[in-house]
């Protein structure tokens, strides 16, 4: 590639870079949160890093630690991350056609490296980025920066964790965290219907074992979210 080339794909890079340092501030609490809450439920720092690297979805984990401190079985822990994160699914058949012409490596670590903050930075991004390189270096250069804090944050915590005092537990931080981000997420009917059927019949369904009553809210609010969102789809096609 040509030394212009290389130049203007830098410049995308760090376009994308400085776009997204306002968000890491706010990533580097829950990080930390991360770490300290998986020492807490009792895994090492190796386990909580190697947790955040194979997963590397804040809410995922969280929930994910909390069955595991809950001694739910593997099934369980793996059925409930996928619920929580189909919103990704979505994530990516947006933005797939502005990579279509990319290699399936590179796409392969732009899924990987997919987060709400760089799904929604890298939309208004692509609006300017015409070739298909250009993206990418923007797209990574958004992605990679919240990749990086999000790691070293969580080990980072991990380490720290363990020299906290057992009386601080920090416990409580996992429904705010939740409620954090559930309440920028409400925007129309269905969504509102879905956050209230899906958090009464989870609340309902709390006595289930392993927590499968967050499993049953699911369900539940995705039930009432289509319910919801079908008359106002008739609406718009009439």
């Amino acid at each position: 590639m040509h030394e212009q080339g290389r130049n203007s794909l830098w410049r995308d890079f760090t376009a994308g870079t400085t776009a997204v340092v306002p968000v890491l501030l706010g990533v580097v609490p829950y990080a930390l949160i991360a770490g300290v809450i998986a020492i807490q439920v009792g895994l090492t720092p190796v386990q909580a890093s190697g947790m955040s690297l194979l997963l590397f979805a804040g809410a995922s984990q969280f929930a994910a630690m909390q069955l595991i401190n809950n001694g739910a079985p593997a099934l369980v822990i793996l059925v409930t991350v996928l619920f929580v994160n189909l919103r990704m699914a979505m994530y990516s058949a947006s933005i797939a056609p502005h990579f279509a012409t990319t290699r399936q490596t590179t796409r392969a670590l732009i899924s990987y490296l997919l987060t709400d903050q760089a799904y929604m930075f890298s939309l208004y991004g692509f609006e300017q980025l015409a070739p298909a390189r250009s993206r990418v270096a923007y797209y990574l250069g958004l992605a990679l920066p919240i990749w990086l804090v999000w790691q070293l944050g969580t080990i980072t915590g991990a380490v720290l964790g363990t020299e906290l005092p057992a009386g601080w537990a920090l416990d409580f931080t996992l429904p705010l965290i939740f409620l954090a981000l559930l309440v920028p997420s409400i925007r129309d009917r269905a969504t509102l219907a879905a956050a209230i059927v899906g958090g009464c019949v989870a609340v309902a369904a709390q006595p289930l074992p392993w927590n499968l009553g967050l499993i049953a809210g699911a369900f539940a609010g995705i039930g009432a979210g289509m319910l919801c969102s079908v008359p106002a789809q008739h609406a718009t096609d009439s």
